[in-house]
């Protein structure tokens, strides 16, 4: 693709209205306490459209750009496979419309919560692995080299804190913490790199 920063902010915008265009379809829906696959919950409000219209859309755009900047990004070997392994990122999206979670996102439920639970530990820890491995791109500066690796821990920090009882009633926000650090972060680095004359080699 010529112009990467396009489908940078179309994923952008897609992810926008699905976050809040989805949360204004659910009564009593609260972005505080409830998880983001609870827009798409089976037998909750306008599930469906917002599975279709909003997570799967979100989800291919994902991996769409990381496709569109793989050229770009200057990784290889091991720091590669971190980059491939963001597509769990885009997985995720798209299996929480395959398997969507049951009301109220338990931790026991139906069959399609299983998979939801599984692909969600699954997702998670191939994200953190994929940022940790991006940390080993060669060349890379120090302080950058330090704050992938600080992205990774504060991701999986987030991670293991949402599931935490004592902070059931802010799992919600805790997870909109997790993908908005990690999502900004990847999405920064890419309009970095689209730019010919941007690089985040060490000079």
């Amino acid at each position: 693709m010529r112009n990467p920063r396009r489908l940078i902010v179309l994923f952008v915008l897609v992810y926008v209205v699905m976050l809040f265009g989805g949360a204004a379809l659910k009564p009593g829906y609260s972005a505080l306490s409830q998880y983001i696959s609870e827009l798409g919950a089976t037998g909750s409000a306008h599930a469906r459209l917002i599975s279709i219209g909003g997570f799967i859309p979100v989800g291919v755009l994902a991996a769409l750009l990381l496709w569109a900047m793989a050229a770009r990004v200057p990784v290889s070997g091991v720091s590669r496979a971190g980059y491939w392994l963001l597509l769990c990122e885009p997985l995720a999206w798209v299996g929480s419309a395959l398997a969507p979670c049951d009301l109220g996102c338990p931790q026991v439920g139906s069959l399609s919560q299983a998979l939801h639970n599984l692909l969600g530990v699954f997702t998670f820890l191939g994200t953190t692995l994929g940022l940790l491995l991006l940390a080993t791109t060669p060349q890379m500066k120090r302080t950058t080299r330090l704050l992938w690796i600080a992205l990774a821990i504060a991701w999986l920090l987030l991670f293991v804190l949402m599931g935490a009882p004592p902070l059931h009633d802010w799992r919600g926000l805790l997870q909109r913490l997790a993908e908005w650090l990690v999502y900004g972060t990847l999405s920064i680095t890419a309009w970095r790199l689209a730019s010919p004359a941007s690089s985040l080699t060490p000079e």
